[in-house]
């Protein structure tokens, strides 16, 4: 298992080209004061945790989410939600998701209509999507929605999980889930890369500190002030 997972890993590493794209459109719409809003269904919404609110994480990221597609409230109500025409669609448009903004949505499968649908609203409002999925996984997929989650991004980061994500034995997978640890790899990995570009440019990310180190409290007060009002989640 450890050393299909560091196949994965070492995949995610060789997208640097894709990384430094992602890079220089995130830093645009920080360093130009625009929201960036993460999006993802089912188990990808641990995704949008990890970019939200989160220490070393970009402030001015919004969680794009419908309480529906969370499994914890129902599993297999939050598997239907996520294939029912329309309600990725209208999340998307009462999103306020603006010129200058970006969006970010993770979908391993990318097939289902929740996340191409947020994709697809915010590419025809011309903000650019970045899409976190499996190519491998979206090519094997149901189709659900007539399109995948990579036809409308302007940039795909693929986390080369296989189709049914498990990885574990090797001769006939059926455990060890991949795609929680190899897309919260490839985020951290985008980070990097956006750190050593704004410092390449002069610019100064507004980054989440611990709020269990010294001073973290104060300049997170400091974020919540400067993003709370594009940002509810942030002071709900």
């Amino acid at each position: 298992m450890r050393d299909r997972m560091r196949e994965l890993l070492d995949a995610v590493d060789s997208q640097q080209e894709e990384l430094g794209k992602a890079a220089g459109l995130l830093l645009d719409v920080v360093s130009g004061d625009g929201i960036v809003h993460a999006a993802g269904a089912g188990h990808s919404l641990a995704m949008v945790c990890e970019t939200f609110y989160r220490a070393g994480g970009l402030a001015a990221v919004r969680p794009l989410w419908d309480p529906e597609v969370l499994p914890l409230t129902g599993a297999l109500r939050s598997s239907a939600a996520e294939r029912v025409p329309g309600r990725g669609r209208g999340l998307a448009e009462r999103a306020d998701i603006r010129t200058g903004d970006a969006v970010v949505v993770f979908s391993t499968s990318g097939r289902n209509p929740y996340p191409v649908e947020i994709a697809q609203v915010a590419r025809d409002s011309g903000v650019p999507v970045v899409a976190v999925t499996s190519t491998a996984a979206s090519a094997a997929a149901t189709d659900r929605s007539g399109s995948r989650l990579a036809d409308f991004a302007t940039v795909v980061l693929d986390t080369h999980v296989p189709p049914g994500d498990v990885v574990y034995p090797a001769t006939a997978p059926r455990t060890s889930a991949a795609s929680t640890v190899a897309a919260a790899y490839l985020w951290a990995a985008l980070l990097a890369e956006l750190e050593d570009l704004a410092v390449h440019r002069g610019v100064e990310l507004p980054l989440w500190t611990s709020a269990n180190v010294p001073g973290g409290d104060e300049r997170n007060v400091e974020l919540v002030a400067r993003y709370g009002e594009r940002i509810p989640e942030l002071s709900a």
